[in-house]
């Protein structure tokens, strides 16, 4: 197979600029690829160039174009033979070849449906290019044929991935847990659900933080818990004095960076709320969600570690997941929780979706044990560290005054507030227009406690390429400085 095929109707070689084409490299080769594909313009059965080949002729990392593969490879589009290479699946998926019929109904392709989901500046996307997809994918090979995992497993977790976690959590975050405190689940908002189910009862109170994780919210309203907000201030943080005057069942929180806000709690103030938990019986459910990307300083000890250093940590739940150091759809979570809720979080996990898929947690496993994952942190760490600098840099340089960056050096994002002037639902959907992702701070408050005299917004900017912030940041001030 020619590679010349892909160049030049869909792809340029060297910035792979693909006609119309938005997305990450490999979302843009994937799609150059599949509409090759489909448009018959490759034969059935026909071979694919080799990803080296590939990634020489169009100046791409290898990792990318084996990424792009690999997505093909999962839809059907192309299938890999072992020891030989890619190759045209002789029949196409059969929903594609559904949709190539005529089609009455006026819904987006699902490309357009889910680009906001991964373009430039949506929030909590990492960098998806860097991740060592060839490493992940030849681990997941690994244990594909492994026939104990293919039957039921543990509903906890398999012990030799929980195992690794406790080691990775204690050195990385302090936690206070052994494996069987660990209950993997599917994803964080899992891991959040069985938190709040397994402490509360419906109508009890929960105080959380305003503005804050808006699926959290949601699954607060969904199970039926009073929500109580919890203002969260720029650069001053939530106000913990508040918090200890109220006498609500639990208090969940984002103490390490504040979402959205990227505000932390120190080591005084989460002192004060594990006193608070402790003494009144209280839940704190702690999400840790991107703490390992800390840039001006070292991260504070996790609330849960602190407490358990101190021998109380009966009362706290911690949750995290992978979707922020590896990629979103590996969806894989996890909760420590006191021994005294191993038990009722199994039975309700049991109840929801009983256990989590197995070879990807045993991929996980050789990933952390292995040291892969620490090596892809701290390269990570190096680069959202630099592309945070290009970021205030690019926003100094194009809006100058006229916003300012509340959040802390730390995790994917960067939250800007102005006074007056462009309204922030309007300038979103400008953003929109332009294929950039803006996100109103307005969506992550509480419809009914919004009372901010100034306008705000979130940039996500962990799958933006560095040479790409520039020249978005100028578009984006661009439209802000053409609002009436």
């Amino acid at each position: 197979m020619d590679v010349a095929l892909l160049s030049p109707t869909l792809i340029e070689t060297g910035d792979l600029s693909i006609t119309g084409g938005s997305g990450t490299r490999q979302d843009r080769l994937f799609h150059a690829i599949r509409e090759k594909i489909v448009g018959n313009l490759w034969p059935m059965g026909g071979k694919l160039p080799s990803t080296r080949k590939l990634a020489d002729e169009l100046s791409l990392s290898r990792n990318t174009v084996t990424a792009a593969y690999e997505q093909l490879v999962a839809e059907g589009y192309i299938e890999s033979r072992l020891g030989s290479g890619f190759y045209v699946s002789v029949e196409l998926p059969e929903h594609y070849l559904t949709a190539q019929s005529p089609r009455v109904e006026s819904k987006p392709p699902a490309t357009a449906q889910t680009f906001h989901l991964n373009a430039p500046f949506a929030p909590g996307v990492p960098d998806l290019d860097a991740f060592p997809a060839a490493k992940w994918q030849t681990l997941l090979q690994r244990h594909a044929g492994r026939q104990s995992l293919m039957g039921n497993q543990d509903l906890q977790g398999l012990s030799v991935l929980r195992q690794a976690l406790s080691d990775y959590l204690a050195s990385s975050r302090s936690v206070h847990c052994d494996p069987d405190r660990i209950i993997i689940t599917s994803g964080a908002q899992q891991a959040l659900s069985l938190a709040l189910l397994a402490t509360l009862n419906r109508g009890d109170r929960i105080l959380m933080e305003q503005p804050g994780y808006t699926q959290m919210r949601k699954i607060i309203n969904w199970q039926g818990y009073h929500l109580q907000p919890l203002p969260v201030r720029a650069y001053q943080g939530l106000d913990v004095e508040s918090v200890l005057a109220c006498e609500s069942e639990a208090l969940y929180l984002t103490p390490s960076n504040q979402y959205p806000m990227g505000t932390t709690l120190n080591t005084e103030q989460r002192l004060k709320l594990i006193k608070w938990a402790v003494q009144g019986k209280r839940w704190i459910i702690e999400d840790d969600y991107d703490s390992e990307f800390q840039f001006a300083h070292r991260p504070y000890t996790s609330l849960q570690g602190l407490a358990g250093q101190m021998g109380c940590d009966d009362q706290i739940l911690y949750a995290g997941s992978f979707s922020k150091v590896m990629f979103n759809s590996l969806r894989l979570g996890y909760l420590v929780v006191p021994p005294s809720l191993v038990s009722p979080c199994l039975m309700i996990k049991d109840a929801l979706t009983g256990d989590t898929q197995a070879h990807t947690q045993a991929a996980l496993a050789d990933f952390i044990q292995e040291g892969d994952l620490l090596r892809h942190i701290r390269k990570m760490r190096r680069l959202y560290k630099e592309k945070h600098r290009l970021m205030l840099d690019a926003i100094s340089r194009f809006f100058g005054d006229q916003v300012e960056v509340i959040s802390q050096p730390a995790g994917l994002h960067i939250t800007l507030r102005w006074q007056g002037g462009s309204n922030e639902h309007d300038w979103a959907e400008q953003a929109a227009a332009a294929s950039i992702v803006l996100r109103p701070l307005s969506y992550y408050e509480h419809p009914q406690h919004q009372a901010r005299d100034w306008h705000g917004a979130v940039l996500g900017f962990g799958n933006v390429a560095p040479a790409d912030i520039e020249p978005r940041v100028a578009r984006l001030a661009a439209l802000f400085h053409s609002q009436p």
